[in-house]
C-alpha cells in the first residue's frame, strides 16, 4: 500500500458540524473586536496585583461550575454517570484547569515579590551543552500524588545557567505590544479553550476572542460563567460558529494573532486557503496570511518499546498502560498511542500483544462521539485486511482495533503518516542486533518516517535500563527525539496535565511544513525558550494511575484531586490518598 503523502498525512480532516448555539452574527463578532481593541492597551498596562486578582476570579468561577460542566460533557459523550469512565471528565477538565490556575497564581506571586519566577534559580542543571529546568515535583505534594515522577524542561541551546533569569517571563520583564489573539478552541478536551485563554492572556499578555469548537461548544454557557468577570470587563469575549465565522475572524483586521488547537490542515487553509487555490499559494509561498500563529496540530504518537526479561505480571501492566493511552476520551486525543515500536527479535513480543489483545477484547468499547470517526477508522481497517477488531460494540461505538506487524519498511503505509484520532492503533517491529542498537534504529526511525513532533513515549524496565549501553542508548535517545515532550515509562500525556510543563511541538516548525505545529501553551513556570519536556517515571506505580483501564475506580479519587486544586490542605491530602487507596468502597 502506497500514499501521495502530499495529499495524505498528518491530522484527520474533520468533517464541519453544526454549531450547537446561536451561531454569532457578523455584527456581534465586529461588536466584540471593537471592544477588545478598545481594552487591549488596558490589559498590558494591568499590574501584576491586577492580575493575580483575576487569576483567584478565575479559580472562583471555574470551581463554580464544576458539576456542570462534567454533567454537560458526559452527556455529550455518551457516558454513564458515576461510571469509571467519567473520571476521564474531571481529571481532563476541571483538575487540569484548576492546577494551571494555582500554578500561574504562584508565579505571579513570584513576579509580583522578586520581578522574576523563582523555581528556576536553583534547578538550572546541566545536561550537555543544555540546561533542563525542574518542573515535577513542583511542590510538596507532587510527591504524594505523583510518586517517582520527574519532569524537566530542558531549554533552547542559547540559554545558560548563567542568562537563564533573562529568558523567563519575557512580557513581564518588557512590556509587549497590546494585541487580539483569536483562539480557535480544540473540541475533544474540555480543559483546552480554557487553558489557551490563560496562556495567552497571563503568559503573553493579550486580550482574547475564543470561538468555541462547535463539536463541544455546548460547554460554552457554563464557560461564560466562569469567565464572566473577564467578559465584563471587555478583556474577553466568546464567540460561535463554524467554518465561516472562523474564516471571517482570521482575516479580520482587529485579530493580531492567532491560536490553533486541531488540525494542520486548519492551519493550512487559514495560511494558505483550501483546494487547488491553497495548494498554489503554499507552492509559490505566497500566503493569505502572514499573522503570527501558535498552533498544537496533533501527533502520530509512537511508543518504544524496549526488550527486557519481564514477567507475566509486568506484560499485563504494560499491556493495560499501552491499551490505556490509546482508550482514553474513546481514542479521541492527539497524546494516544498510535504506533507501538517493538524489537523484531524480542522473544516476549508475542505475549506483550497477546496480553494486548486481552485486555481490549475485555475492554468496554466507547461512543465515537468525534466527528467522522466511523469513516476514518473504516479507512484504516480497509486498508489493512489484518486488522484485528476486539471488544463487543453498541451502536455508535467502534471497536478497539490494533493493526499488528505493518512493515517498518513500507514509510507510506497510513498508520505511519495519519493521525487515526478514533479507536486505532498499530503495531511495527525493527531489527537490531543488541537492545542499544534498537533504541538507537527506533529514534531515528521515528524521528524520520511517523508523523508529528508533539510526544513520544519509551517503556523500559529498570534491569533492562541499568545495562551500560542501554543506559547510554537510552540517553541518546531523550536527547535526539524531536518531540515536545519525550516520557519514560509514563503517558505524555502528563505533560499536557502538568501545568508547569510547556506543551507543544518540537520547535523548528515552518508553515509551509507545520507538523504538529509551532510555539507552546500551558508553561506556568513562563519559560520563554522551552525546546522539550522530559518527563521520567517508574516502570509499574502502585496504585495505577487512575486513567488505567484497570484501576478499581477512578472516580472518587479523580473527584477529590479535583476538589482539592481548590483549596490545597493536609486534609485534602488524606481524603486524595483515602480515595487512591479504599476509592473501590466509595459510592
Amino acid at each position: 500500500m502506497t500514499l501521495e503523502l502530499s495529499k495524505n498525512i498528518g491530522s484527520p480532516d474533520i468533517p464541519e458540524v453544526a454549531s450547537k448555539n446561536r451561531v454569532s452574527t457578523q455584527t456581534e463578532l465586529a461588536a466584540a473586536l471593537d471592544e477588545l481593541v478598545s481594552r487591549k492597551a488596558m490589559w498590558v498596562d494591568q499590574d501584576v496585583s491586577h492580575r493575580i486578582h483575576w487569576v483567584d476570579l478565575m479559580i472562583q468561577g471555574f470551581s463554580s461550575i464544576i458539576d456542570e460542566w462534567v454533567a454537560l460533557s458526559i452527556k455529550a459523550k455518551g457516558i454513564q454517570a458515576g461510571s469509571p469512565c467519567e473520571a476521564e471528565e474531571w481529571l481532563g477538565g476541571p483538575f487540569i484547569v484548576l492546577r494551571n490556575l494555582r500554578f500561574l497564581k504562584k508565579t505571579l506571586n513570584e513576579i509580583r515579590q522578586d520581578g522574576r519566577p523563582l523555581a528556576p534559580t536553583i534547578s538550572a542543571v546541566a545536561n550537555r551543552q543544555q540546561i533542563s529546568i525542574k518542573a515535577m515535583p513542583y511542590e510538596v505534594y507532587d510527591y504524594l500524588f505523583f510518586p517517582g515522577i520527574t519532569a524537566r524542561v530542558w531549554m533552547d541551546g542559547a540559554v545558560t545557567a548563567e542568562n537563564v533569569s533573562q529568558h523567563l517571563a519575557a512580557c513581564y520583564r518588557q512590556d509587549p505590544k497590546p494585541r487580539v489573539c483569536l483562539v480557535l478552541g480544540g473540541g475533544n478536551v474540555s480543559s483546552i479553550a480554557p487553558l489557551d485563554v490563560f496562556y495567552k492572556m497571563f503568559v503573553e499578555k493579550q486580550v482574547v476572542v475564543l470561538k468555541m469548537n462547535p463539536v463541544n461548544d455546548y460547554l460554552g454557557p457554563a464557560f461564560e460563567k466562569a469567565f464572566q468577570p473577564l467578559i465584563e470587563a471587555g478583556y474577553l469575549k466568546l464567540v460561535y460558529g463554524g467554518v465561516e465565522v472562523g474564516k471571517w475572524l482570521c482575516a479580520h483586521k482587529a485579530v493580531d494573532e492567532i491560536h490553533v488547537t486541531g488540525s494542520n490542515r486548519t492551519f493550512d487553509a487559514i495560511v494558505w486557503g483550501v483546494g487547488d487555490e491553497g495548494a498554489a499559494r503554499k507552492s509559490a509561498n505566497t500566503p493569505l496570511s502572514n499573522k503570527t500563529i501558535t498552533s498544537e496540530l496533533g501527533n502520530v504518537s509512537p511508543v518504544i518499546v524496549v526488550p527486557g526479561q519481564w514477567s507475566q505480571s509486568d506484560l499485563m501492566y504494560q499491556a493495560n498502560r499501552l491499551a490505556s493511552m490509546l482508550a482514553n476520551n474513546a481514542g479521541f486525543n492527539c497524546n494516544a498511542t498510535r504506533v507501538i515500536i517493538n524489537h523484531q527479535q524480542w522473544s516476549q513480543r508475542p505475549q506483550l500483544l497477546q496480553c494486548l489483545r486481552q485486555v481490549l477484547d475485555k475492554l468496554p468499547t466507547r461512543n465515537a462521539y468525534y466527528p467522522g470517526a466511523a469513516e476514518r477508522h473504516a479507512e484504516f481497517v480497509n486498508a489493512h485486511e489484518d486488522a484485528q477488531q476486539l471488544g463487543a460494540t453498541s451502536p455508535g461505538d467502534l471497536p478497539w482495533t490494533l493493526i499488528e506487524g505493518v512493515e517498518s519498511s513500507d514509510v507510506s503505509d497510513m498508520v505511519f503518516n495519519i493521525e487515526a484520532f478514533c479507536s486505532v492503533f498499530a503495531e511495527t517491529t525493527i531489527s537490531a542486533t543488541d537492545t542499544a542498537e534498537f533504541i538507537d534504529n527506533a529514534v531515528e526511525f521515528v524521528n524520520q518516517h511517523v508523523w508529528g513532533s508533539l510526544n513520544a513515549c519509551i517503556i523500559i524496565d529498570p534491569r533492562t535500563a541499568r545495562q551500560a549501553p542501554v543506559k547510554q542508548a537510552l540517553e541518546r535517545a531523550i536527547e535526539n527525539l524531536k518531540y515536545g515532550t519525550v516520557s519514560v515509562n509514563f503517558w505524555p500525556a502528563l505533560g499536557y496535565a502538568l501545568g508547569t510543563t510547556p506543551w507543544g511541538a518540537f520547535p523548528g516548525h515552518t508553515r509551509d511544513d507545520v507538523q504538529s505545529g509551532q510555539g507552546v501553551v500551558h508553561n506556568t513556570m513562563m519559560l520563554d525558550n522551552p525546546q522539550k519536556t522530559v518527563i521520567r517515571g517508574p516502570f509499574k506505580i502502585w496504585p495505577v494511575a487512575p486513567w488505567f483501564v484497570n484501576h478499581p475506580n477512578p472516580l472518587p479519587l479523580a473527584r477529590q484531586l479535583t476538589q482539592f486544586q481548590i483549596k490545597p490542605s493536609v486534609f485534602g491530602v488524606f481524603r486524595v490518598l483515602f480515595a487512591a487507596l479504599f476509592g473501590r468502597w466509595l459510592t
